[in-house]
């Protein structure tokens, strides 16, 4: 168990990554990851020997997260929304890389958190697609479907970006 113990730890920083994937707010992102080494602490005998201590994590993890969704469903919170304070002390930045980065998190942070969290499994985390239906709890076809799915809802608003981009330097 030792060994699966340094394993968790040293995916605390996929997890991190992952868990801002889902979420916008940096806090709530550390405290899925918190809520999640917690349950995996807690549950280790749980885990299959031989199974990828990051797909089990991750697993955990989104089940955490569609639980905390519904929770906030409920309620009327928006588990997702963007603190204000980010842009008011948020800078533009210089390079160009920088900025398409930026343009790209905030779009897939505008997609739906099904299709965002596929995405990010996939793109962000590189699972294959087994791994990441698996992950998911879902079936392969519909993983696929909310990939593309969510593909097509990004490059639309990234289109929609860029012509407003190109609009403003226009005038």
């Amino acid at each position: 168990m030792d060994e699966l113990r340094q394993a968790i730890v040293e995916e605390i920083p996929r997890l991190r990554r992952y868990a801002r994937a889902l979420l916008r707010d940096r806090d709530a992102a550390d405290d899925l990851v918190q809520d999640s080494l917690e349950r995996a602490l807690s549950r280790m005998e749980s885990w299959a020997i031989g199974d990828s201590p990051h797909r089990w994590l991750l697993t955990i993890m989104h089940h955490l997260f569609v639980d905390q969704s519904r929770r906030a469903k409920r309620h009327v919170q928006a588990v997702t929304a963007m603190p204000k304070a980010i842009d008011a002390i948020a800078t533009p930045p210089p390079q160009v890389d920088k900025l398409a980065s930026r343009e790209v998190l905030l779009a897939l942070q505008q997609l739906r958190p099904e299709w965002r969290s596929a995405l990010a499994l996939v793109a962000v985390e590189g699972l294959s697609y087994a791994d990441a239906a698996n992950a998911l709890g879902i079936g392969a076809g519909t993983l696929a479907s909310r990939i593309a799915r969510g593909r097509e809802e990004l490059r639309s608003i990234l289109d929609d970006v860029a012509r407003s981009v190109t609009e403003a330097v226009e005038k």
